[in-house]
């Protein structure tokens, strides 16, 4: 069975990719972006830089800077409405990958109208939608350069999974230099994220050999830099090799797919406003060793990647190493139990079955190597409560 591989048409990496900004847009003939992003880095000094440049470059740009963590449908609708009465021809999504997200969904919207829940999984949109560049400013969700968009509904609080070739962006800036000053915690949260990436891109039945290629490289990459960047967040050599590797797990799991550890962390994330990134953390190493037994050399493969067992070694001595090690990391990186995030124990026991529910509506857990019933995912959630 063949592969579809997707990239987006530009992508530049390195220190200072962003200030191409200017010249990126002119090269796709578009003149007239809406830059999305937060409140936030809407009051850094580089974001003005970025407009700055685009003004001095002839270019005509505008700002919507309303966006909040976890998108919501509320937040999109505003969104369009501000590309609709400035008259835009693209979007400019620059912020991790809330702000990311949001610009590809108000750019499907902005090209094929209706409301977001139209688009939903399983629905997949491979009509054009309008240009997205994507300039990240954190080293985790890959955004710039996946097919998927993550809306929450705000009327119902479910975290939607949007994907098709209509939220692929035309260009990605990936310039390291704009994680530097990442908080710690959100560091290792992105971090994780990231590596949960690319390990669930190389398990998933959806695998194929390129997205293996990618997510190999990337596993080795973050899994080798992210202790030293979230310890010393200004050394600039872990930095540019987590910001690298976060992005080819974006390109990995963009054409393969996510499995159960997304699947549970989105209705994780919706029903107790727990960030993404962290959320899968604290699910990433319970999930895979319940997935082992049903893929062992695929992840024997994925820790000899990752440097923690020896090319000749076992499977079993491989993937026992893996779990170890992903505890471990989250033990190094203070990930804490959702006990210790603060969610009451009672509400959590109440909510797991509605979780799982939405867990496997979502479709990820059936790309999972061991694709799990609703009972087996709700064991797993009171697991990992801590």
């Amino acid at each position: 069975m063949s592969a579809s591989i997707v990239l987006p048409q530009v992508i530049r990496v390195g220190a200072g990719a962003s200030a191409e900004l200017a010249g990126t847009l002119d090269s796709l003939g578009l003149s007239r972006p809406l830059l999305v992003t937060d409140p936030f880095i809407a009051e850094q000094p580089f974001f003005h830089r970025l407009l700055a440049g685009l003004e001095a470059s002839g270019l005509a740009p505008g700002v919507f800077a309303d966006t909040v963590p976890d998108p919501t449908t509320a937040v999109v609708e505003e969104g369009v409405r501000a590309l609709r009465e400035g008259g835009f021809d693209s979007l400019v999504g620059v912020g991790g990958g809330s702000p990311i997200d949001t610009a590809k969904a108000v750019a499907l919207l902005g090209a094929h109208g209706g409301r977001m829940r139209d688009y939903r999984a399983p629905v997949v949109t491979d009509a054009p939608a309008l240009p997205v560049v994507a300039v990240p400013t954190t080293a985790g969700s890959g955004s710039e350069c996946t097919r998927y968009s993550i809306i929450t509904d705000s009327e119902s609080g479910e975290k939607m999974l949007c994907s098709g070739l209509a939220l692929l962006p035309r260009a990605a800036l990936v310039d390291f230099e704009l994680t530097l000053g990442m908080p710690r915690r959100l560091t290792a949260d992105t971090g994780v994220d990231a590596l949960t990436h690319a390990i669930e891109a190389y398990v998933s039945a959806r695998a194929n050999p390129v997205s293996d290629g990618f997510a190999r490289e990337a596993m080795r990459t973050i899994f080798t830099h992210l202790r030293t960047a979230y310890a010393d967040p200004g050394d600039r050599t872990a930095r540019e090799a987590v910001m690298v590797g976060a992005t080819q797990a974006g390109m990995a799991f963009s054409n393969s797919s996510v499995a159960l550890v997304h699947g549970m962390s989105r209705p994780l994330g919706a029903h107790f406003g727990v960030a993404h990134g962290l959320s899968n953390a604290m699910l990433l190493p319970a999930v895979t060793e319940f997935s082992i037994p049903s893929a062992p050399s695929r992840y024997a493969d994925c820790a000899r990647a990752m440097g923690l067992a020896a090319p000749d070694s076992t499977d079993g001595e491989a993937t026992g190493a893996l779990v170890w090690e992903l505890r471990l990391l989250n033990q190094e990186l203070e990930v804490p139990t959702p006990r210790e995030y603060g969610i009451g124990v009672e509400r959590w026991w109440e909510l797991a079955p509605l979780m799982a529910e939405q867990a496997l509506a979502s479709g990820s857990p059936g790309n999972n190597p061991r694709v799990p019933v609703a009972e087996e995912i709700v064991e797993l959630y009171h697991g990992v409560y801590g």
